[in-house]
């Protein structure tokens, strides 16, 4: 089972940021098809945030069609996402570390580093679509 978080400076709603963490999760394989979510009750108690804000998160990825919730039973991963190996991961991952080794080093702080990977992604997106590829 995963943990979730909240940042509050990030700027993206509270259930946006569930939502987004339990996608990751089953990107990167730490969720898998049958896999339980936390309860809704276990959210709220360790994130201190309302029911309907996790209702919410939830009824999201029920939408798009990765989780499927069972009354009185909970929220269950129903598919996963494609994603590189774990092999493919693990390389990525240890580029990425040295990189934010590098960036430390260089005095960025975490929101900086953040912010310049999602430029990043973000123009590398932009790029794709400019040369008729759809990410």
């Amino acid at each position: 089972m995963i943990s979730l978080r909240l940042e509050p400076q990030s700027g993206v709603s509270t259930y946006l940021q569930l939502v987004q963490q339990v996608r990751q999760a089953i990107q990167l394989g730490a969720l898998r098809e049958g896999d339980q979510l936390p309860t809704v009750k276990e959210v709220v108690a360790e994130l201190a945030i309302n029911p309907n804000t996790v209702l919410k998160a939830y009824r999201e990825l029920e939408h798009e069609g990765l989780c499927t919730g069972r009354p009185g039973v909970g929220t269950f991963v129903t598919r996963t996402l494609t994603s590189p190996s774990p092999h493919v991961q693990a390389k990525l991952r240890s580029d990425l570390a040295r990189w934010v080794d590098r960036a430390t080093g260089a005095g960025l702080d975490t929101e900086t580093m953040v912010g310049l990977l999602r430029s990043v992604v973000n123009e590398a997106g932009e790029a794709r679509v400019s040369d008729g590829i759809v990410a």
